[in-house]
């Protein structure tokens, strides 16, 4: 992975409240780490002003997160995405996208096709599906079940990959300056295979699931031009405004934990102030 030094990006982040958060343009909420609920600070953002979404909603399975239920029943869980996705919808400009990571299944007493419930979801509101990334992660370290062992009575098998979604609002073309175009040839021929081999990222310490920043990576030089707005609505440690700045891009990073937003902080600190001296 070529990781480029930005030209335009911000060596800081600043931390804003919810409450304190008042929007007149684009300068108000890019480049900031907004700490509030996700859909009512996407509520405060005008219509058309994000290119690219890049997110991992909470899977619903138990994990434990600063300040969130991971265990919702499934039919509120599934009414809590989609108006995720119909904010998203609403500030996303024409032609941009969203990339929306989730596993195969998730459980509620039993197991649900979360993926299909999420396309049929984005498709009710009105998004065009691109297609599917299949991320394989060979992470399976642990085997806590095996259903019934050695036995065809009810063995059980598990998923060492998860799905990356995407979809675009309104048209699959999204308009841009040739000139901020980045991607490479390798790079494109490479990430059109829609089979990506990313190890998991356990870093920074300190949040459960960091995404790694190879898929994040992957995802903005492909579907997204320099300069671009990318927002993650559940940012939780940084990754994705991490990867903005390193590429050229400017973020919006939204969690509504503090202490999630400030481990986001130190991570965004930290690699502008190796980027920048670097420069």
């Amino acid at each position: 992975m070529n990781i480029e030094t930005p030209r335009n990006g911000q060596s800081r982040s600043n931390i804003v409240p919810l409450e304190n958060l008042q929007i007149t343009d684009n300068k108000d909420f890019v480049n900031k780490i907004i700490c509030g609920d996700t859909i009512e600070t996407m509520q405060k953002m005008p219509e058309n002003s994000v290119h690219l979404i890049i997110t991992s909603p909470p899977y619903n399975v138990g994990i434990s997160y600063e300040n969130h239920n991971d265990l919702l029943p499934y039919k509120d869980y599934l009414e809590f995405l989609e108006k995720t996705w119909t904010e998203c919808y609403r500030i996303l400009l024409q032609g941009g996208r969203i990339c929306v990571n989730v596993p195969s299944v998730t459980a509620d007493g039993q197991y649900q096709a979360l993926f299909c419930d999420v396309v049929n979801q984005m498709k009710k509101i009105g998004y065009l599906m691109r297609g599917d990334i299949l991320w394989y992660k060979q992470s399976i370290s642990k085997r806590t079940a095996w259903g019934s062992w050695k036995s065809p009575s009810n063995p059980y098998v598990v998923q060492p990959y998860e799905f990356v979604l995407v979809f675009s609002k309104e048209t699959r073309k999204l308009e841009g300056n040739k000139e901020k175009i980045d991607i490479t040839k390798e790079e494109f021929i490479e990430y059109s295979n829609s089979f990506w081999h990313i190890k998991p990222q356990t870093q920074p310490k300190g949040h459960p699931v960091p995404f790694p920043e190879e898929l994040v990576y992957r995802l903005i030089k492909f579907y997204s031009y320099q300069e671009n707005i990318v927002l993650d609505p559940f940012a939780g440690s940084g990754t994705v405004g991490v990867v903005a700045l390193k590429t050229n891009r400017k973020y919006v990073y939204i969690d509504k934990s503090m202490e999630y937003c400030k481990l986001a902080e130190t991570y965004l600190q930290q690699q502008s102030h190796t980027l920048f001296s670097n420069a």
